[in-house]
């Protein structure tokens, strides 16, 4: 096929035109086995431009930067810069040998000017956001490189391995042009909602690895002579038997009077006109084959036969080593999260926490692990780093869940774990224990479950009140001393068990259920605190979920959900007109429900941190923008009013036993052996 019969397409609809298949760089520098030598892969890529392929994909991370200066020679050794479109990207980076990615305003523009100079350019055509920033909203990326394009530097922006959503999120601040993506009779996963929203947007679609990473080209021949340094060999696809896809399309190949590649290739041009492949090779040979491939017809039958081929029931292995770098994994915190979730002292011990934690307690039935894994990576990223759990909570499970969060995207360092202790079941019922010997073999289980070292804050999570705090404070306080614990918390305690556990060992915090229509602890524990200069942790600050639904929620609730045994939410016809009042309110001001009376949490102090849980991340976006809503003296006054306790109905607990206003202890001369 020569130039001429190669066509040029519009990518996208902002008016980018390229030719209908691209050439992927990548592997002329290395990543598939060792980097080939300069001048062949120079004519190459002349031979490539020459032949009409003249839509180049490059990017910083390949070599690293190898890539990029091999594509600046070669055009500027065949004078071809005007013949071509030349597309690179940023955001992968390697740190301290761990592979990361990075939006931040910053790095996108040094980024910019580094690829420009390797490239010999003035201008890159196409610069693509390599792989999504979970840590930065994508507007605050998308903010800088619209600044990069007004500036001349760069004519259209594409993002890789993004989904959906943040699609949008980009291009409702510069229009995106394309959207690169693994897409191959075997890799077929953005179908169901990228492809869609591409279209929708008018949004170019280029699939990368067209030809399954070479598998579809030669099947297990290419498995077996896969040289030390590959990556593939790391792949899940290449370390299972696929050959009966690669057989069974290289079968059908042979009927047509064609290779697999170029079938395999075929495919993915029959996908549609906004749809541009970029498959890579080091050979002239695969390169005149792969441009064969335009040539190859299919029907709407042999189209249907390929796909039940490599079908997902067909093919054995996600497609990549390192999924978490992909679209699955791509959400970016809300906009008005950056930078507004600020750090502070919770108590006077030297405990830095998030202004606003996450409490990981669930009710209902248990949700699944991957979507609570990407939730809790999503709530770090977001700046939410105070991660509360308890060991009761599954029982166990919550931990261990955790503990694969935190370790799955190394992000130990960045949070503040707290978790806790002291409530069990036995024989069916619940109990509480605070002997010492029980502290320190729950200590040493719950960092186990977690995977650390050292717990940040360690609760005493109910008080045992056959044990003097002082005994159990003593246990702490020696875990303390040998490092396995850093700060010590109290839960649902009464001033006097505060006191006298402060004289043992310094409290750093004390939590305790706190919302607008759970203020009991008001009279005595939070002067308490503020005396002795304890932190105050307020769990469930938006009444478990009742301040954001109403009596929706307890329509909707599960039989397995405890709060159905709460006398409040017995109530509803007498407490619905609580949250009504609440959200009138809300309308009002411009925000949710759910946010108001969060936001009245934050406004009783700068020592108050409350820690609303949820397990949908639409309701954790809404709850970290309670952190912008201000309320007037006045305001508030009229918030109280609504949930006054002659206005609520019912207690707050199921079994008020279990609360502080039974959590005196013995005094420690009654204690064994004293």
């Amino acid at each position: 096929m020569t130039s001429s019969m190669i066509p040029k397409v519009k990518l996208g609809t902002q008016g980018l035109v390229v030719s209908a298949q691209g050439l992927g760089c990548m592997g002329m520098t290395g990543t598939y086995g060792l980097p080939k030598p300069e001048p062949d892969m120079i004519k190459l890529i002349h031979h490539a431009v020459n032949s009409g392929v003249t839509f180049l994909d490059t990017s910083d991370v390949y070599g690293p930067h190898t890539n990029e200066i091999l594509v600046g020679k070669a055009l500027k050794e065949g004078g071809l810069r005007d013949k071509v479109q030349l597309a690179t990207k940023f955001g992968i980076r390697w740190t301290d040998g761990k592979v990361d990615a990075c939006g931040d305003p910053a790095y996108v523009r040094a980024c910019c000017e580094a690829s420009l100079k390797r490239l010999g350019v003035d201008c890159i055509d196409l610069y693509y956001v390599h792989r999504i920033d979970t840590r930065v909203p994508i507007e605050i990326t998308m903010g800088e490189l619209k600044k990069l394009v007004e500036e001349g530097k760069v004519k259209y922006i594409g993002l890789s391995e993004a989904c959906a959503s943040t699609i949008r999120r980009a291009h409702a601040v510069h229009p995106i042009t394309a959207v690169q993506n693994e897409w191959s009779l075997w890799s077929r996963d953005l179908e169901d909602e990228i492809v869609p929203t591409c279209r929708e947007l008018g949004i170019g679609i280029v699939p990368y690895s067209p030809i399954g990473r070479g598998f579809l080209a030669a099947g297990p021949t290419l498995v077996e002579n896969l040289i030390e340094g590959d990556f593939r060999k790391k792949m899940p696809r290449f370390q299972n038997d696929n050959k009966m896809v690669f057989e069974r399309v290289n079968k059908m190949a042979t009927k047509k009077g064609c290779t697999a590649a170029q079938l395999a290739l075929a495919w993915v041009h029959h996908q549609g006109t906004d749809v541009v492949p970029i498959p890579g090779t080091t050979k002239f040979e695969n390169f005149n084959q792969n441009i064969g491939a335009l040539s190859v017809k299919l029907t709407p039958e042999e189209i249907k036969e390929l796909e039940s081929f490599a079908s997902s029931d067909v093919v054995k292995g996600e497609r990549h080593s390192v999924m978490r770098m992909t679209w699955i994994n791509s959400e970016t915190p809300p906009l008005l999260s950056w930078k507004v979730v600020p750090k502070v002292n919770l108590g006077s011990q030297g405990l830095v926490v998030s202004a606003q934690g996450w409490g990981s307690g669930n009710y209902g039935v248990p949700k699944p692990e991957p979507e609570m894994i990407k939730l809790i990576h999503h709530v770090i990223n977001s700046g939410v780093t105070f991660i509360d759990t308890s060991d009761s909570y599954g029982p166990h499970t919550i931990e261990i869940l955790i503990g694969k969060a935190l370790k799955e995207g190394r992000l130990r360092d960045k949070v503040q774990i707290a978790t806790k202790f002291g409530i069990r079941w036995i024989d069916g019922k619940v109990d509480v224990c605070g002997d010492p010997e029980y502290v320190r073999s729950a200590c040493e289980a719950s960092l186990k479950r977690l995977g650390v070292d050292c717990i940040d804050l360690y609760y005493v999570h109910r008080i045992d009140t056959r044990v003097p705090i002082e005994v159990t404070m003593g246990e702490l306080k020696k875990l303390v001393e040998e490092r396995k614990v850093k700060y010590i918390g109290l839960s649902e305690a009464c001033a006097s068990t505060i006191r006298r556990a402060h004289a043992i060992h310094p409290i750093t915090a004390v939590q305790n259920e706190w919302s607008l229509w759970s203020r009991d602890i008001e009279d005595e524990i939070v002067p308490t605190c503020r005396e002795l200069g304890i932190g105050i942790v307020s769990y469930s600050p938006i009444g478990r979920g009742f301040l954001a639904l109403g009596s929706k929620l307890v329509e909707t609730m599960r039989e397995s959900d405890f709060r159905k045994n709460m006398p409040r939410f017995q109530n509803m016809d007498h407490n619905k007109t609580v949250f009504e009042r609440v959200n009138e309110m809300a309308t009002k001001k411009g925000c949710t429900a759910a946010q108001l009376a969060l936001a009245w949490v934050h406004h009783q102090g700068n020592d108050v941190v409350p820690i609303p849980g949820t397990t949908k991340l639409e309701n954790f976006n809404q709850n970290i923008l309670a952190l912008t809503i201000k309320l007037t003296p006045e305001e508030i006054v009229e918030l109280e009013s609504f949930a006054a306790s002659d206005a609520v109905k019912g207690e707050r607990q199921a079994t008020m036993q279990m609360t502080w206003i039974n959590s005196e202890t013995p005094p420690l001369s009654t204690w064994k052996g004293i």
